[in-house]
Order: C-alpha cells, then structure tokens, then sequence
C-alpha cells in the first residue's frame, strides 16, 4: 500500500513536466565532460528512516523527470549484487536497476545514463565483487553497456549505460578517481556544505572540459539528514543555477538528494544558451 501511494504521489508530480528526451537536442561531438547533468545521490535509496533514505522517487521516474546519472551501492550476497545503503536493503537487485535503465534507454534512444557503481562499505573488500560486475555487464547489458575506460562522446554512447568504476585491478568503465569529484558527505552545517557546492560548481564551470566534474550537493551530518538538507541546499543551487540563464554554462554533473522538477530542468537547460531543452507533457 505504502509502494502504491508512493508511485501515484510522484506521477501527479511529473504529470505536468518531464524530460525523457532532453539530451536529443546535443551534438554527438560533444564529450559527455562538457555537458551538465542531473544526477541522484545514493538513487536506490528510498527505505530506512530519516538516516538513511535519499530519495523519494523510484529509478523510473527519476530517469523520466531528466536524471541521467545515477549512484549505485551494491554488496556481493549469495552470488547477487543487492542495493543497499549503508546497512539497510533497499529491496532491490542490481539486476533489477540494469533492466530498467536498459528498458528506459530502449524507449529513450538519444539519452545515455552514466552509473556510478561501487561496493556498499565492505569490512573487506571483496575479491568477487569486480569479476561478478563483469559477468552481470557482459550478460544482462544487452550491449548497451559503455564499459571502456575512455570518457566517450554523446553520439558513441547514446542509448547506452556508461559505467564509472571504483574498482582494484580492473577496468570495467571509466575510472571514478580519475574525475574531478567534490563530495563533501559529511556536513557540520548547511552553509558550510553550500560553500563547498558553490566552490566546486565553480571549478566545473571554469576547469578543463576534457575533464568530468561531479558535485554533491547531498549529505548527511550529526544534526541533520538527508532531507533536511536537501531542503537548504536544494534552493539554493536552483538559485545560483538560475542566475546563468540564457547562457550556455558547464556545471558538469550536478548530484542530489531529493532533486526537483526545477532544479532537473534548470541543469538541463544550461547546455543551451536559449534554454531551448524543453519539457514534455
């Protein structure tokens, strides 16, 4: 009942504004480092309480409202990879979050997902974690997968999963530590987190294009959550975003818990000058 009641909240939210298709409107020449990008924190997770839980939307929905980079903890149970955050199951499969970003690609052909995927706080890192990966991408990636170490171009991988890795001895994507990443989790408060953002937003902005940005604007801390937070920073970089419209601004991937319609499309937008990538009803 709590899923149902969930699902139908969100699709009267993204009845009105969606973005399915918005990276139709880019060149293939342009390197996937030079676009901004709506992204999800932690995307899977929804259940645990105040602490743990990130977002409200289901994958389907987030990649439907314009999301096209996503955060995926996995731990290596029984021969599975499940989603969890921190210690609390998501009640869902890796398979489960291939299929439907696979499906949505199929449908969506012009977009591309970038995934981040890594191993959920292991004691011991473990050493069938990668060559499990490999198997899962090699069988259940239906050949959409970007699993090469080079950042591509838009036009090689559309309607692809492009993988960004943080793995040991393997290259099974391209290489997380090898992007420029501004994640500042843990956060003693919501001004202090927001000068971190603005800070690396404003690296993504003036930094070298051949270089991938990421920016977190979510976080967690001993007085806050996820939440709350999203609803200080969250208006914020709408705000700030807002300020640049109508000029065409790099802000690279821009990460968050909670994100809104808004704020989706205001990233979306920056890749055009005119802010010509519209919503569709």
């Amino acid at each position: 009942r709590e899923d149902l009641k969930r699902k139908h909240t969100v699709a009267s939210r993204l009845r009105s504004t969606t973005l399915p298709d918005w990276m139709s409107c880019l060149p293939d020449h342009f390197s996937l480092s030079r676009i901004s990008i709506p992204g999800t924190h932690d995307s899977m997770s929804l259940f645990g309480g105040s602490k743990i839980r990130c977002q409200s939307w289901p994958l389907e929905a987030q990649l439907v409202a314009g999301v096209r980079f996503l955060d995926i903890r996995c731990k290596l149970e029984g021969g599975n990879f499940l989603i969890y955050h921190v210690n609390t199951f998501q009640k869902a499969s890796f398979s489960d979050v291939l299929k439907d970003t696979l499906s949505f690609l199929q449908k969506h052909p012009q977009e591309t997902i970038l995934m981040r995927v890594k191993e959920e706080l292991p004691i011991i890192p473990n050493a069938g974690f990668a060559p499990r990966l490999r198997r899962y991408l090699d069988e259940e990636g239906w050949g959409q997968v970007w699993a090469k170490e080079a950042l591509p171009t838009l036009g090689q991988v559309r309607g692809k999963l492009v993988i960004l890795e943080e793995l040991k001895n393997e290259v099974l994507g391209v290489p997380y530590e090898e992007l420029s990443v501004g994640d500042a989790w843990h956060v003693l408060s919501p001004e202090r987190k927001w000068e971190r953002v603005k800070e690396h937003l404003s690296v993504a902005t003036t930094g070298s294009q051949a270089v991938l940005h990421l920016t977190f604007c979510s976080g967690n801390g001993f007085f806050t959550n996820p939440e709350a937070l999203a609803k200080e920073i969250n208006p914020r970089c709408y705000e700030y975003l807002r300020a640049r419209t109508g000029q065409a601004v790099r802000w690279g991937v821009v990460i968050m818990d909670f994100p809104g319609i808004g704020l989706i499309q205001t990233i979306t937008e920056s890749n055009c000058e005119t802010g010509s990538v519209h919503s569709t009803t």
